[in-house]
């Protein structure tokens, strides 16, 4: 229908707003099937309502649902037990994982001890599963941006279709072999800055000319985690709190994540992040490295490269999500619901909810 052919003439808004609109041109006319002899004022009272009702819609079409996934951290013992036990499809999914790993990980994720579940050969493999099943499991899932938190940026591409579950496993097993050589090679930890600026914690670190300081996780505002040396990050810590931090506290880690150190795991994870297939994703993954979001495989599988020695920005990632991506709901997918605070701090008009 041309705007001529309007019986709602000028008064539908059809130049004012439907134009600029996703819907037909002359909406109010066909929904309300007005008659050629309505009054003006009716129709214009009519046209306000309509125009408030479709000014919804289109807000609605432009705002998304993202989809983020934890990293390590949120294991703990019994995760994915219930799972396991009340879901057939899943329980073949952690069984292929036993097959694939070589080992029964899901004797340690049901009940396993705390320190069992720390060792990094089980964390990684062990958060990605609870993630990836849960996700791959549970109904009407649609994505239209999703996002992890370091190891969590796995799980992020199998649910964006990027990687395959049985592809996306063992990467993450690799990883997470490859992580805790490095660590052997290079004996380090990382630090937890809380309530510092970003630029003061950055402007410390690059002080440090003889050690490896850096910082590794821009969790959220007033949360910065650095990573290095251990003499280093006791170094730094000591500064940190003579700057202002509420807090500096060593974190109990197998080593310094997401640093220089990290180099011998990345030159190790690359062979088989390149022999791996990445496909074609269903939506933007948006990428540790520089938060930005990402639909090209190249460009997603060299990223996923270069993450092992660079800081996750976590902070950037939300706040690009919401303010270029448009999302305005988070669902955190996995263990715990760590993530679903970060997102609160930093886009506090957001909702957010989890699949666990």
């Amino acid at each position: 229908m041309a705007p001529s052919d309007c019986i709602g003439g000028e008064l539908c808004g059809y130049r004012a707003f439907w134009s600029t609109s996703i819907l037909h041109p002359c909406f109010l006319c066909i929904l309300t099937g007005i008659p050629a002899n309505m009054g003006r004022s009716e129709l214009f009272a009519l046209s306000l309502k309509l125009f408030e009702l479709f000014s919804r819609q289109i807000l609605n079409e432009y705002m998304k649902h993202a989809y983020i996934f934890p990293g390590q951290g949120a294991q703990f013992s019994g995760m994915g037990k219930k799972l396991y036990e009340e879901n057939t499809l899943a329980k073949e999914y952690f069984e292929q994982a036993n097959e694939i790993l070589g080992f029964r990980i899901t004797d340690i994720m049901f009940s396993g001890s705390d320190e069992e579940l720390k060792q990094t050969k089980v964390t990684q493999p062990a958060v990605f599963l609870h993630s990836v099943i849960q996700f791959l499991t549970t109904p009407d899932l649609l994505p239209e941006m999703v996002a992890g938190h370091s190891l969590g940026e796995f799980s992020a591409l199998v649910a964006n279709k990027v990687l395959s579950f049985e592809d996306g496993l063992r990467l993450v097993a690799k990883r997470a072999a490859a992580m805790q050589r490095a660590c052997e090679i290079n004996p380090s930890t990382m630090a937890a800055i809380l309530g510092l600026e970003d630029a003061k914690v950055e402007e410390i670190c690059a002080e440090f000319t003889d050690e490896v300081v850096v910082p590794a996780n821009y969790n959220c505002p007033g949360q910065l985690v650095i990573s290095g040396s251990i003499n280093g990050i006791t170094l730094a810590c000591e500064k940190m709190k003579a700057a202002g931090a509420k807090r500096a506290l060593v974190l109990q880690v197998g080593g310094a994540f997401h640093s220089p150190l990290m180099a011998p795991a990345k030159e190790e994870l690359q062979a088989a992040i390149e022999a791996t297939h990445f496909g074609n994703p269903t939506c933007p993954v948006y990428q540790n490295v520089d938060a930005s979001p990402y639909i090209d495989p190249m460009m997603i599988r060299q990223n996923l490269i270069n993450q092992l020695t660079a800081p996750v920005r976590w902070t950037q990632t939300v706040q690009n999500m919401v303010n270029h991506g448009g999302a305005n709901h988070f669902t955190e997918v996995g263990p715990g619901n760590v993530l679903q605070g970060l997102v609160k701090k930093i886009a506090k008009e957001v909702t957010t909810d989890g699949i666990n």
